[in-house]
C-alpha cells in the first residue's frame, strides 16, 4: 500500500524554513515598531513644551526608524498588515500631523509618510486629542490666538473621518476613533466658546472701570 504521507517531511522542512525566516523578520520588526512609537511620543511631548526645534529633530530621527522598518518588512510584506506595524505607523502619523498643525503647516501626505491609509486616518483621529490638549494649555496661559484656527483643523479632520464609511477590517477600527473625535470636538468647542465669552466680559468690565 502506498504511503500517502511520504512527502510530508519534505513539505514540513520547506514550511519550517519559511516560517523561521518570517519569525526572524518579525523579531527585527518589533523593536523598530517600539522605537518608532517612542520617537512619536517624545516628539509630541516636545511640541507641548513648545520645543519645536527639538520636535523637528525627533521627527527626522523617527523618519530614519520608519525607513528601517519599511526595509525590514520588505522581504515579508504580509508583516505590514500586523497590528504592531499599523500602531507604529499611526503614532508616527500623529506626531507628524500634530507638529504640522501646531506650527501652522499643512497636513503631511500619507504617501510622503509612507504609511498605511487606515493607520494614517486613525493617526489623524488621535491628533485631534493632542490638539485639544494644546488648546487647553493655550487657554490656561490666556492665549486664545490660535484656538479657533486649531478647532477648525479638528473639525476638518472629523468631517473627513466621518465620510470613511468602510468596514473596520479595512480602516483599522476607524469608526471607534471617529466617535471619540466627535466627543472631543464638541467638548473643545464648548470650552473655547466659554473662554471667549469670559474674555469678552472681562474686557467690558475693564472698559467700565470694573476690576
Amino acid at each position: 500500500m502506498k504511503n500517502l504521507t511520504e512527502n510530508l517531511d519534505v513539505f514540513a522542512d520547506r514550511i519550517r524554513a519559511d516560517m523561521e525566516k518570517k519569525d526572524a523578520a518579525r523579531e527585527k520588526v518589533l523593536p523598530l515598531c517600539r522605537e518608532l512609537i517612542r520617537y512619536a511620543s517624545v516628539t509630541i511631548r516636545a511640541i507641548h513644551r513648545q520645543q519645536f526645534d527639538e520636535a523637528k529633530n525627533l521627527l527626522t530621527e523617527g523618519k530614519k526608524v520608519r525607513e528601517s522598518l519599511a526595509q525590514a518588512i520588505k522581504e515579508w510584506p504580509e508583516l505590514s498588515s500586523h497590528g504592531f506595524v499599523k500602531d507604529a505607523q499611526k503614532e508616527y502619523t500623529e506626531a507628524n500631523a500634530v507638529f504640522a498643525l501646531v506650527t501652522g503647516q499643512s497636513l503631511p501626505d500619507p504617501d510622503d509618510l509612507k504609511v498605511d491609509y487606515g493607520a494614517y486616518l486613525n493617526g489623524l483621529g488621535d491628533t485631534v486629542g493632542e490638539l485639544r490638549r494644546y488648546i487647553l494649555d493655550s487657554m490656561r496661559h490666556g492665549d486664545l490666538t490660535h484656538c479657533e484656527e486649531t478647532l477648525t483643523a479638528m473639525d476638518d479632520i472629523y468631517t473627513t473621518l466621518v465620510t470613511m464609511d468602510f468596514p473596520d477590517a479595512i480602516t483599522g477600527g476607524l469608526r471607534h476613533t471617529t466617535d471619540q473625535v466627535r466627543g472631543i470636538l464638541e467638548k473643545t468647542r464648548g470650552d473655547i466658546t466659554l473662554a471667549v465669552r469670559e474674555k469678552e466680559l472681562t474686557e467690558k468690565l475693564v472698559q467700565h472701570g470694573v476690576k
